[in-house]
């Protein structure tokens, strides 16, 4: 067990948060989560985070998984003081941070999320990995499933996909798997484009649209100046900037800030209209 200090990290607000679906409270104050094939509890006391891990496995894995090394409060600092709506929105949300995300997870995840609520989403994926993915223990003695691999969605049924209750999404995955498992998309070299020309390819997936594309480019390939839209984002967009997002002043911080304002209306809704000076 290893403790951390942030004010900028909350487990509630990350697993709450809309990125990741396999993380879950586990008890008062306590999360669990699998990723990167390793499985994680960890506990948090305001400003202190105990990861349930070596501190190799900390240094190796969750450093990364969890964006340890971005200035998170150097982000909020920046926003322009004129912006309530985003100020709040950030204040609120402080504690999400931008995860480092498994890439072909994030492709099938996001597949499951379009037209979908965050509960069904994560029990959909947990069908698809007790059924599809390798069985694992972790060092404590839990048993979990990994995330399932392209060749075993490829070669999997596509009638025992809808059995998982994926809908008209289990075409999508199917088709997405046979894709990168036959090489037709290359995700390695994904990692080597920059933003624009990352979601182009992805793009090309079948069921891949504008918003599971740019989902998929801020939460695994970490292009934080993505902007994934969707109803929350866009009645945001709609009530508090009608001109525009101010991309420009924001540039690759723009998919972070994102995030505090998808989180901040999911839970506000509209409760909380502040409107800009």
């Amino acid at each position: 067990m290893i403790t951390i200090q942030s004010k900028n990290f909350s487990a509630l607000q990350i697993c709450m948060s809309g990125q990741c679906f396999r993380m879950e409270a586990c008890g008062e104050n306590r999360y669990r989560l699998v990723a990167k094939g390793k499985y994680l509890e960890l506990a948090q006391q305001e400003e202190d985070i105990l990861f349930d891990c070596t501190q190799e496995e900390y240094h190796t894995v969750w450093k990364d998984y969890f964006d340890m090394e971005t200035d998170y409060a150097q982000i909020i600092a920046g926003i322009d003081a004129e912006d309530t709506y985003l100020s709040a929105a950030a204040d609120y949300g402080k504690g999400i941070r931008i995860l480092h995300q498994d890439l072909w997870e994030m492709i099938i995840s996001f597949l499951i999320s379009q037209q979908n609520n965050i509960k069904r989403i994560r029990k959909c994926i947990n069908q698809l990995c007790e059924k599809y993915g390798e069985k694992r223990e972790s060092a404590n003695g839990v048993s979990y499933y990994d995330f399932p691999t392209p060749q075993s969605l490829a070669e999997a049924q596509l009638e025992d996909l809808y059995a998982c209750g994926l809908g008209y999404r289990s075409k999508y995955i199917h088709a997405t798997a046979n894709s990168i498992y036959s090489g037709e998309l290359d995700l390695s070299a994904l990692w080597t484009m920059n933003y624009a020309a990352a979601k182009k390819e992805l793009l090309k997936l079948y069921g891949v649209g504008t918003k599971v594309a740019d989902c998929i480019c801020l939460f695994a390939l970490h292009k934080t100046d993505a902007f994934p839209r969707d109803t929350h984002i866009n009645k945001v967009l709609e009530l508090q900037y009608p001109e525009g997002f101010p991309f420009e002043k924001y540039g690759k911080n723009s998919g972070i800030l994102q995030q505090y304002l998808f989180y901040y209306d999911l839970e506000k809704g509209d409760l909380k209209k502040i409107s800009k000076k």
